[in-house]
């Protein structure tokens, strides 16, 4: 735990009394600020025999469009009675009058979030397979989910998804620069290039990685919940697809191990998995050797360089809660040069 940003006595007062209409006997709240999290402040809630977790956004250099809360709760509402794993949705709290800032509540599911390589220890490989396929798979369910089934037809834009996904993340990198990035610029503008034709329209998680979901501590091939539906939307479900092998090939584990990617432990590739992915969803990755077509890949590495981006910048205006912070920076060259080796061949 780490307490930097602790809740007040009146903070935590006036969040019970709303806990209170959606919960019966709620008692005196205490609060802990929960490690792990980048962007979005997240605490751990008790009264004593019960847990919840709130939900809100960084303090400072809030970015248009990011860390909306109102868009988590919905998912989360509308994930509740499908085969994706989420958290039960207790309450939200669109105003600033009580934390500063919009906030939500849900309830804490119990189990193991794999953050470093030492999480992995107690897995034998059996373990660590069906690990690796039950992640892949709760990704494969999400895809499957029909927006319009569960009231997300309106959740997102999906015309032109992937265009302005680029000019998103390009907008994001101007508002957060503060350093040159050798071919940053570069492969921003190579991305506009060739863009592919969806397959398919999903709600797309935005940051699929294994320490966002929670999996259970005694059988580690069960998913109990996918976590951080900050960049939900309706979009391309390939470019989940590409993000989530970026992070399960490694890349940022060595210099920063906040980042969970098992790599090289006895895990199933992430061939493997995009192919188990592809066999559950139907959809066609292109090139097995990247995991995924190349584009998909490159644009994953050019999101990914520009959210380090924005933790870096966050970071060094002392705006940001927990370790590794001043490891994120590191990471971009390399995963730039990623990106730009994609789209070379």
């Amino acid at each position: 735990m780490d307490d930097a940003h602790p809740l007040s006595p009146g903070e935590l007062a006036d969040v019970r009394a709303l806990l209170a209409a959606h919960v019966a006997g709620v008692g005196p709240l205490r609060a802990s600020l929960l490690s792990g999290g980048r962007s979005n402040l997240t605490y751990a809630l008790t009264d004593g025999p019960r847990h919840w977790v709130l939900r809100r956004p960084p303090l400072g250099h809030v970015l248009a469009t990011a860390h909306d809360m109102s868009r988590e709760y919905r998912v989360l509402r509308a994930l509740a009675p499908t085969a994706v794993p989420v958290p039960r949705a207790v309450l939200e709290h669109p105003e600033p009058d009580v934390l500063g800032a919009p906030f939500y509540v849900m309830e804490l599911v119990q189990g193991d979030v794999h953050r470093r390589a030492g999480d992995f220890a107690r897995l034998d490989p059996d373990d660590r397979r069906r690990l690796g396929y039950a992640f892949v798979d709760a990704l494969a369910a999400l895809h499957l989910v029909e927006p319009g089934a569960v009231g997300l037809a309106d959740f997102g834009r999906p015309d032109g998804y992937l265009g302005r996904q680029v000019r998103r993340w390009t907008t994001q990198l101007a508002s957060s620069r503060s350093r040159d990035v050798p071919g940053l610029d570069d492969l921003a503008a190579r991305l506009t290039d060739g863009l592919p034709a969806p397959q398919r329209v999903s709600v797309v998680h935005g940051d699929y990685r294994l320490d966002n979901v929670i999996v259970d501590a005694d059988d580690p091939g069960r998913v109990l919940a996918v976590l951080d539906w900050e960049m939900a939307t309706l979009g391309d479900p390939l470019a989940d697809l590409a993000l989530f092998a970026l992070y399960w090939q490694g890349w940022g584990s060595t210099e920063n191990p906040i980042f969970a990617t098992p790599a090289d432990h006895g895990f199933p590739s992430s061939a493997e998995l995009s192919r188990r992915y592809a066999d559950a969803t139907g959809l066609d990755l292109a090139d097995d050797a990247w995991a995924v077509d190349v584009w998909y890949t490159a644009f994953a590495c050019f999101k990914f360089a520009v959210i380090c981006e924005g933790i870096h910048y966050r970071h060094s205006r002392g705006l940001t809660v927990g370790e590794g912070f001043d490891r994120i920076g590191a990471l971009v060259p390399g995963i730039v040069r990623r990106g730009l080796d994609a789209l070379d061949t």
